[in-house]
């Protein structure tokens, strides 16, 4: 049983990714890592993947295809100067769970 409410990590998740990644670069399988460590151990890849498409798509996010020794490459994700605007905006009432993922 999900130990979140699926629809509320829903809502979260986009200001969550844009806040790991405006500190460090990084692929998407990392992020999901993260978040399972920070407490979200239900996470599915195929939830943060789409996410991290969306956030591309409207600017939030840039991206980088780096060549890895162990299989394809690898797309890392960065969070541009838009995405830290939209992070900064609607984080106004998520402090608390933006803390929890730093």
């Amino acid at each position: 049983m999900p130990t979140h409410d699926p629809q509320m990590l829903k809502g979260v998740l986009p200001l969550l990714l844009l806040s790991l990644l405006s500190q460090e670069e990084s692929y998407g399988y990392a992020v999901v890592t993260r978040l399972r460590e920070a407490g979200f151990p239900d996470l599915a890849e195929g939830t943060v993947y789409p996410a991290l498409t969306r956030l591309e798509g409207a600017g939030h996010l840039t991206s980088r295809l780096v060549a890895s020794a162990a299989g394809p490459a690898r797309k890392y994700y960065r969070t541009t100067a838009s995405g830290l605007t939209e992070l900064s905006t609607r984080s106004q009432g998520s402090g608390a769970c933006l803390r929890r993922v730093e």
